[in-house]
This record gives C-alpha cells, structure tokens and sequence, in this order.
C-alpha cells in the first residue's frame, strides 16, 4: 500500500496466499570502492576491509593507483610486484576479489605526471602503448602464476577510471579507444576468458559536452540554466561510441561500466559553476537507462558494472556522515532491483587520501566507517541490505519484505517525501546537512504479516539519528578533533548498531508491530 497524507507505513503480508515470489540478486554489495591502492598496506586499511566484508558482504573490492610510483611496479626492465602481492593478498584474505582497474600510469610511461588527486596520479596516456600493453599482460600472467587461473577468471579488469574527465585522462577519446584496444589484447593474450570492461567514464550528462574528443565546457549550459534538472534526459558518457568502436573492430566487452552520481559538477567557460543535486529518482532513472542502452547495443550480454556511486562525488561533503545518506542508499538500491550486476559504493573506508587525510574524525568521507573504524549510518543501511533474503515476497513504497532461508526478513525507509532531492551535499560547514536531518514528519509503521511459525520471535532494529549514529555519539564526547582510545571504544559501542526491539509471533502464526519513524530512519526486521 502507498503512504497517505498522514504519513503511515501500512505492511500487509499473508504467506499462506499465492504469491508471485521472485529472485532477488544483491547487485548492491557485489563491488565496493576503495582510494589508492598504497593505502590497502596499511593495517588499519584491512582491518576496516574485514569489518566490511563480514557485515555488508562485500564480494570484490576496486581501487586506483596500482600502477603508482608508491607501489614500485614499474621502472625500466621487469616488474616487481612484491608491494601489489601483498595487498592482493589481504583482500583474498578477507574472502574478497580484485576488480582490477588498470588505470593511471607510472610515472616513466605517463606523458604528464602529477595531474590530480594529492598524491599526485599520473593521469595521462602512456608514452608507448606497446610498454603499456607489455606491463598489463606481465602483471596478469604473473596473478596467474600466483593464484591459478581458475582463481584470476574469477576477477574483473576495467580499463582506466573516468578517462572523459582531464585531470584522469590527458588525452582524448580516441586515444582511451586505442588504449583499450591494446590493454584488452593484451589481457586476453594470457586467457581468453578473462573478463574486461570499460569505459569506466563519469558522469551521466543532459547535454553534448562529451560527443567530441574532448570535453566541450560551453554545452555545461544545458544543466547549468535549466529550470529543472530531471525533466532532462540524462545518459552515460561515451558508452555508445565506445561500444560501436569495439563492435568495429571486433574487440571484446565482457561488462560495461560508468559512473552515475546523481550529481553534475558543471562548470562554465570560465571553470565557473554549480554543484548540481539532482532529483531522488535520478539513480534508478540512470540505472533504467544504461539497461535499455546496453540491450540495444552489439553487446546485449555484457554485464553492467557501476563501478562508482554515492549520493556525491565529493570527499568533502559532510551529508556522508548523516543518517540521510543511509536511507538515500536503501532508497536507490531497492528501487534499482534488476537493471544492473553491480553498483559499487564509493568507498568503504574514510581512509582515503584523494584530497588528503580527513582533518576531523567526521569530515564528510565518502566512506562507510571513519578513519577509525567506526561504522557511520551507511554502513548499517549495507548491513541491512545484506541481512535480506534471495526471494523477493514484497515491495511497496519505502519496505520490501524477502525469505532468507525459511524465515522473514523486511526493510523499511522512511526518506520524507517533502525531500524532493537527493540529499543535497553540504560542503564547507554542515548546515545543509542539518536542515535536511530537520526536514520532514514521523511515520507510523504497521506491520502484519500471516503464515509465519506460531511463537516465533522477530527483532525490529532502527537506525536513525539518535540510534546508531557515530556523528550524534561523537557531538555527545564534545567532538573531539583527535580521539583517545576511550572516545573510540565509546563512539563505537554507541553507533554499532541501533535500537532494538522485540516482537512475538502469536499462536496464530500472526506478527504484529506498531510503532514510529523517525524521518530518515531505516530499519531491518529479522528472526531473533
């Protein structure tokens, strides 16, 4: 049943009714992001990795920089790989796989160097394309030496990382088209049946800027003048042309990947411009849309990985600490299910270094725990998805209810409806992040669901702004800028979970909850 104006959350299940049950594939905990690959040797890195895969059941994990001078791969003559060895190896130990980006080059191949991020990525062509190609097929045969074929079949290879954008890809379209020739070649040289993608661009555009060589800032006045965003029509960069050029030249594309923020960054002819929010459909619009491309296309088997998202492409956007980005994450995810194989979170851990270290515990990181470890409202919207079933009994606006195994287990959001938005990003201080925690009523949730076994005991957990949220823990320390041991072990206690609460299913094999939302809260309902 749909919500009505007196905003109630009606739930109504009867199991011991046909059903039209269907398969439900957890697309959104396939892929998760990490920063650079340099920060994975860190042991607090892995650690987070861990906690991570064990709660959001995260299967592969993609980062940039494995080429990068700090891994000492590259230099002139054969590979070393010892610094790549070790960080594949943690990740495999943690019961997780590398979706490997080839992207970004060494500095001794990079015709530039140094052009973007703190740590300075080489985001440039190589110099020599054979060079290129020699280092990518070395360091595949070398993981098949080491982990065995049938284990390297199991990954994923994607070619470079947003390489429409200047500062990661000094060159042009051609040139990327070219680079992925030869780095496919060269893969597919080792195993034909390893996989790889492209083009990995960012982000999905309402207007021409990307249909040349290079990017075209005058036709940023499409978004950047119109009166609303989502009555225009979004796609993805370069994923035609890159499909219709591999078709052309008989390449294969075992997946297709693009980044779709539901954010434009666009700027004008003098690199004036707006930081652009668009409409809380825009995810589900745009995974629709690159579905319905890729069916059309020469390659309507390829799968679809997204292999970047977030409600911002900011690592300065303090809505990332906030409850209301876990339940734009629930929201997006379950409103997506069916139309891609993957939609990678961006990213996992705070530790991340592209604009350098965070300067406070909460600074807005894209990540789903801090760079102490401390789970923020994102992580539990993961562990919350993970907790659902593969069958699909029910799905109205803002609950599904799946089987997990021979038992119920239901998620609920509560994103208020006068929230019209994504979120909206708050940079610089947290007051757009405040008025949109301020924005929007209580639910009422009913939930009753027949069939099930008679005295069974179910547990409603909910997250929200008062329960299970680190910031709200942290603002209670007095917001320390540098944590003790204690304010770690206390933030963490507090924001590890959130309110729980217990419910008996009657001898009638009937369960029954009454109870209130707060607005952004999220909340899982298990068997005890």
């Amino acid at each position: 049943m749909a919500r009505t104006a007196a905003q109630v959350m009606d739930i109504r299940l009867d199991l011991t009714r046909p059903r039209d049950d269907r398969r439900l594939e957890h697309f959104w905990n396939r892929v998760v992001g990490a920063g650079r690959a340099n920060e994975g040797l860190r042991a607090d890195w892995q650690q987070q990795l861990s906690t991570a895969r064990s709660r959001g059941g995260f299967k592969y994990l993609r980062f940039h920089g494995l080429f990068h001078d700090d891994m000492f791969v590259y230099r002139e003559g054969e590979p070393y790989f010892h610094y790549v060895d070790l960080l594949f190896d943690a990740i495999l130990q943690a019961g997780m796989r590398p979706f490997v980006e080839f992207g970004f080059s060494p500095s001794q191949l990079a015709r530039e160097t140094s052009t973007v991020f703190w740590w300075g990525a080489h985001g440039a062509p190589p110099t020599d394309y054979a060079k290129w190609a020699e280092l990518v097929r070395a360091t595949v045969d070398h993981w098949v030496s080491r982990y065995g074929l049938a284990e390297v079949r199991e990954w994923y290879f994607e070619i470079w990382n947003e390489p429409n954008l200047a500062p990661f890809f000094r060159g042009t379209r051609s040139e990327y088209f070219s680079l992925y020739q030869v780095s496919v070649e060269a893969i597919k040289s080792v195993d034909s049946a390893l996989r790889v993608g492209g083009p990995a661009t960012s982000n999905f555009v309402p207007d021409s800027r990307f249909e040349g060589e290079t990017e075209d800032l005058s036709q940023h006045e499409v978004a950047l003048s119109a009166d609303d965003l989502d009555a225009l029509t979004w796609k993805p960069v370069w994923v035609t042309a890159f499909l219709t050029f591999c078709a052309e030249n008989s390449l294969p594309v075992d997946f297709v990947s693009c980044h779709p923020y539901p954010t434009d960054w666009a700027l004008d002819a003098h690199n004036q411009g707006r930081k652009l929010t668009r409409g809380v459909n825009a995810t589900p619009t745009d995974l629709r849309a690159v579905r319905t491309l890729i069916d059309k296309s020469p390659y309507p088997k390829a799968e679809i990985h997204l292999t970047e998202w977030n409600s911002s492409s900011s690592p300065r956007d303090y809505t990332h600490d906030y409850p209301q980005a876990a339940t734009y994450v629930v929201k997006a995810n379950l409103e997506s299910l069916g139309l891609v194989d993957s939609l990678a979170y961006w990213t996992f851990t705070d530790i991340f270094e592209e604009n350098g270290a965070g300067q406070e515990p909460f600074h807005g990181g894209f990540g789903m725990l801090n760079q102490h470890g401390i789970p923020k409202p994102t992580m539990h919207a993961y562990r919350m998805l993970n907790a659902l079933g593969d069958t699909l009994l029910h799905q109205q606006p803002g609950a599904v209810v799946t089987l997990n195994d021979d038992h119920i287990a239901a998620l609920v959001y509560h994103y208020p409806p006068e929230v019209t938005l994504t979120v909206p990003a708050s940079f610089d201080t947290r007051d757009v992040a405040e008025r949109t925690m301020a924005t929007g009523r209580t639910e009422r949730l009913s939930i009753r669901i027949e069939g099930l076994s008679p005295n069974d005991r179910y547990r409603l957990e909910v997250v929200d702004a008062e329960h299970g949220c680190a910031l709200t823990a942290w603002r209670r320390r007095g917001s320390p800028r540098n944590l003790s041991p204690v304010d770690v072990n206390v933030i963490r206690a507090s924001a590890d979970a959130g309110v729980v609460t217990g419910h008996v299913v009657s001898a009638r094999g009937v369960l029954e909850i009454d109870t209130v939302l707060r607005p952004w809260a999220i909340a899982l309902l298990t068997r005890w």
